[in-house]
């Protein structure tokens, strides 16, 4: 098998417990959610449970036993409509159509976790493995380089780096020492100085370089800056060098890296929150289409500071500011409650709809879900049996079900 087509069939493992499944009632996109979010408030206490392990790729999301070795149920991206989790109970389920059933009968599979991170890692888990999908689906709407790194729009007559920025070397103080026995170049040597002959005491065998160049400074023939490039506008390059170097937590993963689901939770977290690795304006346009609540969040590019949050309201996309006060706390533009981090903050308007249009949601639509799905005959279901152990979800062993008919 390639390493490309290694890559994308890569699964991720997490253990969960399986509570059931239950049929999700016929109606729009909306009333789905909060019929499922009140299922599994109604479902927390239920103590019958089975030990699981789940195995999710972009291709879908499998369920076998404890051991990993039987396979009770498996769906098809396409067939999964959303994911969604309640960490407060450490919920969490996803909306899936099963094969040789109408397309209009769907089902919520209800999993448990020990306690409320592992519910929102599956849940991430999910939704970004929905986005990865997405991405290998239409390519053509993946982000480039240049907007992942926030040096589009840039202008162009910025002039380059100088040899010693675009080397990686520092231009810090404490580079100094690294230059002290560079000669003079001309390109280091500024205009105005470039006629008048350096009054530099020769430097004998007992002097060193460092006494010279502080004897310079004190006679004012050096400034103290002068070991930087000259050629280098060090406010424009330091607007450069910021934006390189700008993201809410780190742009590694966007940048000259394969994406995975085999991630850390906040760089999960932070993918899944900002859409990462699709463009910006196809990412406006798959949140209007999601569901109720989700949002999108980004830094803003002229500000290390600030952030963009845009949420799918009833009226359509709404945007909100995000900003970090002088005392390091963040707080939605006008409003006075202050959060100790973007998560806190997010995690709070998740609960308590405050001032905002309505509440954020965890939950994530799948732009993949191919809804006018026909009803399959017998043996022409999307997974494929391959070994005496797998079997497809129509067929799949089902414990605990919670079906209503």
């Amino acid at each position: 098998m390639s390493e490309t087509s290694s890559r994308k069939t890569r699964t991720e493992t997490k253990f969960a417990e399986y509570v059931g499944s239950c049929v999700v009632e016929e109606c729009c996109l909306d009333e789905k959610t909060w019929l499922v979010y009140e299922l599994l408030r109604s479902l927390k206490d239920c103590s019958r449970r089975r030990a699981v392990t789940l195995k999710f790729s972009t291709k879908g999301v499998k369920v076998y036993d404890a051991d990993g070795v039987t396979l009770l149920m498996a769906h098809s991206m396409r067939r999964i409509l959303f994911s969604t989790c309640r960490p407060s109970d450490s919920q969490f389920a996803f909306v899936a159509h099963n094969p040789g059933c109408s397309p209009d009968e769907l089902y919520c599979h209800l999993f448990v976790g020990s306690q409320p991170c592992e519910a929102r890692v599956l849940n991430l888990l999910l939704c970004r493995a929905f986005q990865l999908a997405y991405l290998e689906k239409h390519p053509e709407q993946a982000e480039s380089e240049e907007t992942a790194s926030g040096l589009e729009g840039l202008p162009e007559d910025i002039p380059p780096l100088p040899s010693l920025i675009a080397d990686g070397v520092s231009l810090s103080v404490s580079a100094l020492v690294s230059f002290r026995r560079a000669p003079f170049q001309g390109e280091l040597i500024p205009d105005k100085m470039a006629d008048k002959k350096l009054s530099v005491p020769a430097v004998s065998p007992a002097c060193s370089p460092t006494l010279v160049r502080k004897k310079a400074i004190r006679n004012k023939v050096l400034r103290s800056g002068a070991y930087r490039s000259f050629t280098c506008d060090s406010q424009t390059h330091r607007s450069i060098q910021e934006k390189l170097n700008r993201g809410w937590r780190s742009l590694d993963f966007q940048v000259g890296k394969s994406f995975s689901l085999s991630e850390t939770q906040d760089i999960l977290t932070e993918a899944v929150w900002s859409f990462s690795g699709i463009h910006r304006d196809s990412s406006s346009s798959l949140l209007r289409k999601d569901i109720l609540g989700a949002f999108l969040l980004w830094q803003n590019p002229n500000s290390s500071k600030s952030w963009s949050l845009s949420v799918r309201t009833p009226f359509g996309l709404q945007g909100y500011q995000i900003d970090r006060n002088p005392n390091g706390n963040y707080i939605l533009k006008h409003l006075q409650n202050e959060f100790n981090s973007i998560e806190a903050l997010i995690d709070h308007f998740t609960e308590v709809k405050g001032e905002l249009l309505c509440s954020l949601n965890s939950a994530r639509l799948n732009h993949c879900y191919e809804g006018e799905d026909c009803v399959r005959g017998p043996g022409s279901s999307l997974h494929q049996a391959t070994g005496k152990h797998a079997v497809d979800s129509e067929h799949a062993e089902e414990p605990l079900s919670l079906r209503q008919h």
